[in-house]
């Protein structure tokens, strides 16, 4: 299934303060209330127009620093579909997979899409595409997809457990 997709673009090493300002992090916990501050530093129009069903797409080392988990959840609640990136630091990709966000490494789609252009993302076949074409990224794991489309890894887990008690 292929959905398009309006992108927010930003450069390398986007840090999970920038993502969710720490100054917040204590204070802060509804994920309604942590949308409103996603990326306020970086962009400050971000939280007040992005859409359901928006991407951002970034350079490399996307989400470095702290492991704050805040800084996946903030996206989640504003309704970001994904995030494409060149790289992810490991502990951002992490979080992300167990809190049902799709992340995808594809450094060769980045130099070609601007905020505001849109793509579709294709998970079955690997494959993103915009106006400069199809761009392939490696596959996502059954189980990666599978806690993705559940929500995150507690609700992957739960329907899992249910299936094998009911098997």
């Amino acid at each position: 299934m292929t959905e398009r997709h309006r992108i927010w673009k930003y450069g390398d090493g986007v840090n999970t303060d920038v993502i969710f300002p720490g100054r917040y992090t204590y204070t802060v916990t509804d994920p309604a209330q942590m949308a409103r501050h996603a990326l306020e530093d970086l962009d400050p129009a971000f939280a007040a127009n992005v859409q359901p069903g928006d991407v951002i797409v970034a350079g490399r080392n996307w989400g470095n620093g702290s492991s704050r988990e805040q800084a996946v959840t903030c996206l989640l609640a504003a309704g970001v579909r994904a995030v494409i990136a060149a790289s992810f630091a490991r502990i951002y990709y992490r979080n992300a997979i167990n809190s049902g966000l799709l992340v995808i490494a594809c450094p060769a789609l980045i130099p070609y899409v601007q905020t505001g252009d849109t793509l579709e993302i294709d998970t079955a076949r690997s494959v993103i595409a915009c106006a400069a074409g199809e761009f392939p990224f490696p596959a996502l794991p059954e189980s990666v997809r599978g806690i993705v489309e559940a929500g995150g890894l507690i609700q992957y887990l739960k329907s899992s457990g249910s299936r094998q008690s009911s098997a």
